[in-house]
């Protein structure tokens, strides 16, 4: 696993405004972030640009001013809420004298803290070595020569390209053990499919109250906190629904804006149960003022991992910072649309579970005369009667 940073550092953080709406809401999650990979926030920077600055991609007044407040503060870590170049990174750090990362390795970071099982943690070093592939030269800039001199003559290779041969290397044995593991999971998910059970997942941005509702609905006592990607392993729980039966329920990492590449190719196992799911419980913080634009994100992070097809039932939450009744709402064909509930009071939860039962209930009407053999029993059988009931 590579090095995290020792949490504790104080760090200064970097914010740009290059035209485009929520610049207000972005500084307030990157706090939020910068908070839950714990680092102590002394300063926050903002400006206003046309355009990136292609060698430091704020410019040099106001990297200038940047490293005066890392002076002021003594500072040993700046945060870029953007994406940065690995040639913007090595130039900012010969300026600032001091680390500089940008928003995906401040992700990867968080990512790393909370991995507890095997296979997270393997997907996380995945991930990580993907994103470190590109700036490695950062580490190794005195050791580019080649290699001679007595004691030193052998392979002409120099020390980075014998790095990169080594990261090569553990990359794709890394990525044979995460494809024996989805391979495993694929058997499990299968037998699971082959029987009655509706299998839901519960996604959502992060810090929605995924786990708060997770708990409140299997009181599996997964862990949450005020935090961003409080929950990083899926869990899973059967829930016991009445005449319906049980159901599977499971809690997913959460989504976030310009969440990196590397941690969705590295988590496809992960992300792939949420796209073999019969109904998503798709948990909105209503009390967010940035609520539409979180919704937005998730169903592109969907669409990207191919679960764009698969049945939402959006569940309105913390209705306890909205004042909002719990309520269950309907479209005009009288279909479950929405549900308004507060995972952390509990209001709207027996609405939710009648929610669910019913298109429980739904699922084994199309099902059962398939597994009994008997078609004839339903002749409006149709692929996927949850979408149909949705």
């Amino acid at each position: 696993m590579i090095e995290r940073p020792t949490a504790g550092e104080r760090a200064i953080i970097v914010q740009l405004d290059f035209g485009c709406d929520g610049v207000v809401e972005q500084l307030d999650e990157v706090r939020l972030l910068a908070a839950s990979a714990g680092a102590s926030v002394c300063a926050e920077i903002y400006g206003r640009r046309k355009s990136p600055d292609a060698s430091l991609y704020a410019g040099k007044g106001k990297v200038q001013e940047v490293a005066a407040e890392v002076a002021a503060h003594s500072a040993n870590l700046v945060i870029f809420n953007h994406e940065l170049s690995p040639g913007q990174e090595r130039n900012l750090e010969r300026t600032l004298q001091c680390r500089v990362i940008g928003r995906t390795s401040l992700i990867l970071d968080i990512f790393a803290q909370r991995a507890q099982s095997s296979e997270g943690k393997l997907q996380v070093e995945l991930a990580q070595l993907d994103h470190l592939a590109t700036r490695l030269v950062r580490g190794w800039t005195h050791l580019e020569r080649q290699k001679g001199g007595i004691g030193l003559r052998g392979p002409g290779e120099t020390q980075l390209e014998t790095d990169r041969r080594l990261l090569g290397k553990r990359v794709k044995l890394l990525k044979e053990r995460l494809i024996r593991l989805e391979r495993q999971q694929g058997v499990q998910r299968k037998a699971r499919g082959r029987g009655e059970v509706l299998n839901v997942s519960i996604v959502g941005y992060t810090n929605a109250g995924k786990s708060t509702l997770f708990n409140a609905l299997t009181h599996a006592g997964a862990y949450t906190a005020d935090q961003l990607f409080a929950t990083l392993d899926t869990t899973s729980r059967k829930l016991w629904l009445g005449d319906a039966g049980n159901i599977v329920i499971s809690d997913t990492v959460g989504f976030i804006r310009d969440l990196p590449h590397e941690l969705i190719a590295a988590f496809h196992a992960t992300l792939e149960a949420t796209s073999r799911a019969d109904l998503l419980l798709h948990v909105v913080d209503s009390a967010s003022p940035t609520c539409d634009e979180q919704i937005a994100e998730v169903d592109r992070v969907l669409v990207e991992i191919g679960a764009s097809d698969v049945p939402q039932l959006t569940v309105l939450n913390k209705l306890d910072l909205t004042g909002l009744p719990p309520a269950v709402e309907r479209d005009e064909y009288d279909r479950i649309t929405r549900v308004r509930v507060s995972a952390k009071g509990g209001d709207g939860l027996s609405l939710l579970r009648e929610a669910l039962t019913e298109i429980a209930l739904e699922k084994l009407r199309f099902i059962r005369p398939v597994l009994t053999g008997d078609a004839s029993l339903n002749p409006d059988i149709v692929l996927d009667p949850v979408s149909t009931f949705l």
